[in-house]
C-alpha cells in the first residue's frame, strides 16, 4: 500500500537516527510486535519496562510508514466530541474514553525525562473554534460537559478570540493539557530506549506468514522464524490488507509545513487550532518557527494521481492559512505531503484481541488522535499480557458492531 506522497519534513530533524539489523536465524520471545510505527514504538517501550521478552520487526526501516506523515498534534479532545461519545456509548463509557485520552496525554508529557533522544514533546493548549454560527450552541454544550467532568476548558466568545488571535470566529473552546511533538523523533526515541532496555529490534524483516498454534504463534520471515507466545499487530492502516474491519474506512489527507518565519503571527500561546467543520482544518507551530496546516480530506485517489493532488491541495491549505493569518500572505510551503488516513465509523480506535487470530492483539489507532490511542493501547495491552485485567478493552473491541454513517457537517450536533 502506498501510504505517503509528496515531501515529508521530519527526517531532516534527526539526521543520524538509529538503525537496526535484519533478523538472521530462529528466535523465541514472549511477545512479538509486528510494525515499527507509533503503535509498535509505544508498545515496545511499555513492554520493555514490564520485563517481557519482546521482539519488534518491521518490513521496512522503522518510522518510514504513516508515522512519518503524522503532524504531531496530541489532544485530549477527539474527532468525536465528548457530548457525542456520551450519547453514542452511554455517559459512563463516553466519559471513560475521554479520561483515557487525558491520562494518555499526561503519560506522554512525562516521556522526555525518560528518553535518550529528545522527542520534542511540548505542552500546548488547543483552540477549537466554531466554523459556523449554527455550531455555537452545540459547542457551548460540549464545553459544559467537559467542564462538569473536570477537563480544563474555557468557553470564548468572538471578542475574546479576536483579542488573542489574528482572526475572529463565532465562539471557541480553549482547552489546556494538550501537546505537540515531532513524531519521527518521538518514535525513534521510544524504540531506541526500548532496545537499550532489552527489546530486540529488526528492520527490513518482513513477516511472510503466521501459524497459530495452541501455545503461541510462529512468524515466518525470509531469514528466520520467530516463536512467540503472543503477538501484537501494530501495522497501522496496512492492517486493512490483512483483515478488513467493517467499521473502518481509509481516506486521503494532506498537510504542509511552511518555511521558517522571523516572527509568528498573533497566535495565543502557539496553541493547536482546529474547527468544528468536517472534514476539519488544523494548524500548529513548530519549535523552529514554522507553521503546519492540515486537512482537505478526500476519498482515496489513484496512486498515480496523488503527487498532483498534493500540489493542488497544498495550495488550498496555504490559502486557508492566509485567511486566518493575513499578515503572513506570500509565505510558501517548504514541505507538502499527502497520506492515507484511517478512521472508524463510530469514532473509537480498535484495540485488543480478535477471535480469528488466537494469541494475538491489534493496535489500530484510527482517527485524528492516533498517537494518543497508541499510548492507551500500549498501557492496556501491556497489563493484559502481564495477566492484569483491563475491562476498558471492551470499549475498543475489534468485533463491536457499528453502522457506517456519512460525516455530518455539524459534528457537535447530537
Amino acid at each position: 500500500m502506498k501510504l505517503i506522497s509528496g515531501l515529508v519534513p521530519w527526517e531532516r530533524t534527526l539526521p543520524h537516527f538509529p538503525v537496526y539489523p535484519v533478523l538472521d536465524g530462529d528466535i523465541t520471545c514472549d511477545c512479538l510486535i509486528v510494525g515499527g510505527g507509533m503503535g509498535g514504538a509505544m508498545a515496545s517501550y511499555r513492554l520493555s519496562s514490564s520485563g517481557a521478552n519482546t521482539v519488534l520487526i518491521d518490513k521496512h526501516a522503522v518510522g518510514k510508514g504513516s508515522t512519518s506523515a503524522n503532524t504531531g498534534l496530541l489532544q485530549v479532545a477527539n474527532d468525536k466530541s465528548l457530548t457525542s461519545c456520551m450519547n453514542t456509548f452511554g455517559a459512563d463509557n463516553g466519559l471513560l474514553f475521554y479520561k483515557l485520552c487525558r491520562k494518555a496525554i499526561g503519560d506522554i508529557l512525562k516521556l522526555p525525562g525518560t528518553l535518550d533522544i529528545d522527542p520534542h514533546i511540548i505542552p500546548r493548549s488547543s483552540l477549537l473554534y466554531a466554523s459556523f454560527p449554527e455550531d455555537v450552541s452545540a459547542l457551548k454544550l460540549e464545553h459544559d460537559h467537559l467542564a462538569a467532568h473536570g477537563f480544563d476548558t474555557e468557553f470564548w466568545e468572538e471578542d475574546k478570540i479576536r483579542a488573542h488571535y489574528s482572526f475572529a470566529k463565532p465562539a471557541a473552546i480553549y482547552s489546556r493539557g494538550d501537546a505537540e511533538t515531532n513524531p519521527f523523533r518521538m518514535l525513534h526515541s521510544l524504540i531506541h530506549k526500548a532496545c537499550a532496555s532489552g527489546v530486540r529490534v529488526y528492520e527490513h524483516t518482513k513477516a511472510s506468514h503466521f501459524e497459530f498454534g495452541p501455545q503461541g504463534v510462529t512468524c515466518y520471515t525470509e531469514t528466520g522464524r520467530i516463536f512467540a507466545n503472543q503477538v501484537i499487530f501494530a501495522m497501522g492502516y496496512e492492517t486493512q490488507e490483512m483483515k478488513k474491519d467493517r467499521g473502518a474506512e481509509l481516506i486521503h489527507t494532506y498537510a504542509i509545513m511552511t518555511q521558517p518565519l522571523k516572527n509568528l503571527p498573533h497566535w495565543h500561546e502557539q496553541s493547536l487550532i482546529w474547527e468544528t467543520a468536517r472534514p476539519y482544518l488544523y494548524f500548529r507551530t513548530t519549535n523552529d518557527g514554522r507553521i503546519i496546516a492540515g486537512g482537505k480530506d478526500e476519498q482515496l485517489t489513484d496512486p498515480g494521481q496523488r503527487e498532483a493532488r498534493v500540489r493542488s491541495q497544498s495550495q488550498r491549505l496555504l490559502e486557508e492559512l492566509e485567511a486566518l493569518f493575513p499578515g503572513i500572505k506570500g509565505l510558501s510551503a517548504e514541505f507538502a505531503w499527502g497520506g492515507v488516513f484511517g478512521f472508524s465509523h463510530d469514532g473509537l480506535p480498535f484495540i485488543g484481541p480478535h477471535p480469528d487470530y488466537p494469541h494475538c492483539y491489534f493496535i489500530e489507532g484510527y482517527g485524528g488522535n492516533g498517537t494518543v490511542y497508541s499510548m492507551i493501547a500500549a498501557e492496556l495491552l501491556a497489563d493484559t499480557l502481564a495477566g492484569i485485567s483491563r475491562p476498558e478493552l471492551e470499549l475498543f473491541s475489534l468485533t463491536r458492531t457499528s453502522r457506517p454513517s456519512p460525516p455530518s457537517p455539524r459534528p457537535f450536533k447530537t
